[in-house]
């Protein structure tokens, strides 16, 4: 597909998402849009594959009679199959294509009221993985979609209208499945998850990380690797950090994530299997990372995060013997849970592996227990790698400069941290700034070959040696602000005072007679002077 095609898609896909725009906010038209997206995929994959099955018996899934002896037997071998493959089943009478034609059925007789079916059958895609491998995975996805909210209509009636209006709109665009070397539908999910973070505010930065930045993070965690075991997000909001991660290497054995927030879940498990990953191969929970960790005994060898910006957490003194927290001797702040995530993120990281975070730039220098948890770290643990300074306003409700940590637990260098400043490097847009391809490429392999570059990255050493006489970063209390360590000044132009002294007589000189022939056309005019 080109990116002319891809253009016109995206814009085919957000004029349908406008149809409900205008009866609802972006967070809550987008669960409608991307549901009935979701809906369709499943649709046509299960078509795909019954049709593969089908194919020696010269039989169409969809022209199978559901109500006929020999067409049961037919659907509950298909089901059998399908089930043990994909995850779920559909019947005939339930796919995409079958539901958006009789919603738009005009033929006399036929009912084009959809909106009970439609309902129904959201929920048996659940119940039909009741009891199987997949039930977690399938397990109310599709709860945020109220056919019958009134934000779709005030009746019935006009509820079906715009659904069946959707639904027509969305059938007759054409997602390439049959081609699997093509990923049209994944990326179109992605440009609408993009577009509604845009358009959410605050809410935005709950489930989606923007795609520049994401593009940093995967590549730092695949640094010197080809293939994956697994990939970690302990916040993962709508999965596409994970999915991120993914595009940077030949394969991903496995992907874990957790949620907090219900909405964002359902989409992250939307979106992982849009993406085309196995149902055996993604593990996303939904709970409290801090306070209900759901991957206890599991270590993982990439992990990325962009958890909430200096959250609130319970500080529950139990958390004192929590072998994530216990050996630090100091819990993070009850009103910053941000060192807390880096903790729980280490307790996770296997002794290969590689983390990045985005955090605020407050983790670098704030003083008290955020302190004493740097110097652990760095000093006791020596896990940090190096620090990233990104531009301001680059993240969806929140214009505040952000930085990204680096972690390992066996460092390839481990005299020194290697600090960047990218914050000067970057493109403005009307509403945010962003990460243009060059300056991306530029933090990447600064940080993948550790430059050194004048205003722009400096390797602090850790410990004292002959070069240095004493630690950088210790003589510096662990703080860990940029400016200390990359001197970014620049010197303004000295100014010659008498030379400056010269010109200013000069301009005064020429004030006068100035002054003199204005008082002299004055004068040949009658008028009074201006002075």
């Amino acid at each position: 597909m080109s990116d002319e095609q891809k253009k016109q898609l995206e814009q085919q896909l957000w004029n349908i998402a406008n149809t409900l725009r205008g009866k609802m906010s972006a967070d809550e038209f987008r669960d409608y849009i991307l549901g009935f997206i979701f809906y369709k995929y499943l649709s046509e994959t299960m078509d795909a594959y019954a049709n593969a099955i089908l194919k020696e018996d010269g039989i169409q899934f969809k022209s199978i009679p559901e109500s006929s002896a020999e067409g049961k037997e037919y659907i509950e071998a298909i089901k059998e199959a399908a089930l043990e493959k994909l995850g779920y089943f559909l019947l005939p009478s339930e796919l995409f294509s079958e539901v958006a034609k009789r919603g738009n059925s005009d033929m006399e007789g036929v009912s084009n009221f959809i909106i009970e079916d439609l309902q129904k059958i959201l929920i048996n895609i659940q119940l039909s993985t009741m009891g199987t491998e997949s039930e977690d995975d399938f397990d109310n996805l599709f709860e945020d979609m109220d056919l019958n909210s009134t934000k779709l209509g005030k009746t019935p009636t006009d509820r079906n209208e715009i659904i069946a209006k959707v639904l027509a709109h969305l059938d007759k665009i054409d997602f390439k499945l049959a081609d699997t070397e093509l990923d049209v539908l994944g990326d179109a999910y992605e440009y609408l998850i993009a577009q509604f973070a845009s358009g959410a505010g605050k809410k935005a930065g709950e489930f989606y990380t923007p795609q520049q930045v994401s593009t940093v993070l995967a590549r730092i965690v695949t640094t010197g690797k080809s293939k994956l075991k697994s990939v970690y997000d302990p916040t993962c909001g709508s999965g596409s950090l994970l999915l991120r991660v993914a595009r940077e290497v030949a394969e991903v054995n496995n992907f874990y994530g957790q949620e907090l927030n219900r909405t964002t879940y359902n989409l992250a498990r939307m979106n992982m299997i849009l993406h085309g990953v196995h149902y055996r191969q993604f593990d996303i929970k939904q709970e409290d990372t801090l306070e209900r960790p759901q991957h206890e005994g599991l270590t993982f060898e990439a992990i990325i995060a962009n958890p909430p910006f200096s959250a609130q957490w319970s500080t529950n003194p139990l958390f004192t013997t929590d072998d994530r927290f216990s050996q630090y001797g100091r819990l993070a702040p009850s009103t910053k849970a941000d060192f807390a995530f880096v903790q729980h993120m280490i307790h996770h990281l296997a002794e290969n592996g590689t983390m990045a975070i985005v955090l605020p730039h407050g983790v670098l220098f704030r003083g008290g227990a955020e302190q004493h948890i740097r110097r652990y770290l760095i000093e006791d643990r020596n896990y940090l790698d190096a620090v990233i300074g990104l531009p301001a306003n680059i993240f969806y409700g929140t214009s505040i400069p952000t930085c990204i940590l680096v972690f390992k637990k066996c460092r390839e260098n481990p005299e020194d941290v290697l600090f960047i400043d990218a914050s000067q490097h970057f493109e403005k847009a009307k509403q945010q700034n962003y990460l243009r391809d060059t300056d991306i490429d530029k933090i990447v392999d600064t940080y993948r070959n550790r430059l050194e570059e004048e205003k722009y990255s400096k390797r602090a050493p850790i410990r004292a040696d002959a070069m240095y006489g004493v630690s950088t970063i210790a003589a510096n209390d662990y703080n860990l602000n940029i400016p200390r360590y990359v001197d970014t000044f620049e010197a303004e132009d000295s100014i010659d005072i008498n030379l400056l002294t010269v010109q200013i007589k000069e301009l005064q000189v020429k004030a006068k007679e100035t002054d003199r022939v204005i008082a002299s056309y004055c004068k040949e005019l009658g008028i009074e002077t201006p002075f």
